[in-house]
């Protein structure tokens, strides 16, 4: 069932953060922390569970299975990124059905053929707009709750430019999109005249290390976004701190280094006391 927290933090139109997740770890840090929406980013996802490229190369049903899992695990609403739609209009019909059906709150369609790749390397190519457009009107009839928002996402800014990516984000709002997602523009005054020309709420993608620049949320506020979502940074902050505390040990020998996370806390934000009360319980019961 779709969390209508989304909807309604985008009917009030102030502006929020959404961290990526790439593993349930990140989830149930997260979850401590106390979000309320968080992303289920494909590019992470997939390298956390498979080390593999974001370049359509993990599956629908694969994909599906981590969204539910990060649903489950996770106390927030989950948006999900659904890539393509897997394929073609039937293929869009099923991945919204089953995606919904696995406890996400939002899906994220883009415009690039199938497979896809990440936003933010080389080599994209993309569908028409009429195909999108498609797409988009197949997704908004395949969901079960108004609650379940529909993002599209146009990957146009490189080969169309900006204006190319306007006017298809544009098509996909009258297509029933309820969230537009200009991907990869190039500089804040690009970002400003997508905000101010486009009426439906725009999502802004802050990819560290990325062809967008990253400003404070405070400026991404005061553009004119409805919230942001930070795709790498859990997984880039994780990657840093493993890489030093392996070379640490391979290097010096330490295994205690300063900093771990306390590890009967993470016992206990995994799950481990209803375990242990389960075990208490039928233990005494012999």
């Amino acid at each position: 069932m779709a969390n209508p927290i989304f909807r309604e933090k985008l009917q009030a139109g102030t502006f929020f953060v959404v961290p990526g997740i790439q593993d349930m770890i990140a989830a149930v840090i997260a979850n401590k922390v106390g979000f309320d929406i968080v992303y289920g980013t494909g590019y992470w996802l997939t390298a956390s569970a498979w080390g593999l490229p974001d370049a359509g190369i993990a599956t629908y049903t694969e994909m599906r299975n981590r969204m539910e899992t990060l649903a489950r695990t996770s106390n927030a609403a989950v948006i999900a990124d659904g890539d393509t739609g897997y394929g073609g209009l039937l293929n869009v019909h099923h991945t919204v059905k089953g995606y919904e059906a696995s406890g996400v709150t939002a899906i994220q369609l883009e415009d690039q053929e199938f497979p896809k790749k990440c936003g933010h390397t080389p080599y994209k190519r993309l569908i028409p707009a009429e195909d999108m457009v498609e797409k988009i009107r197949v997704a908004v009839d395949a969901r079960s709750s108004e609650d379940f928002v529909i993002i599209a996402r146009t990957d146009a800014r490189e080969s169309e430019g900006l204006d190319g990516a306007l006017r298809r984000m544009e098509a996909y709002a009258k297509a029933g999109a309820d969230v537009l997602f200009p991907e990869a523009l190039h500089s804040e005054e690009e970002m400003r005249k997508a905000c101010s020309v486009l009426d439906r709420p725009c999502m802004a993608n802050m990819s560290n290390h990325g062809k967008t620049p990253v400003p404070p949320a405070a400026v991404l506020a005061e553009i004119g976004y409805a919230y942001a979502i930070y795709p790498s940074l859990t997984s880039l902050a994780a990657a840093a701190a493993m890489e030093k505390a392996l070379l640490d040990l391979k290097q010096q020998g330490i295994g205690q280094p300063d900093g771990l996370f306390d590890f009967t806390e993470f016992c206990h934000l995994i799950g481990f006391p209803e375990v242990w009360e389960f075990e208490k319980k039928w233990a005494l019961a012999k």
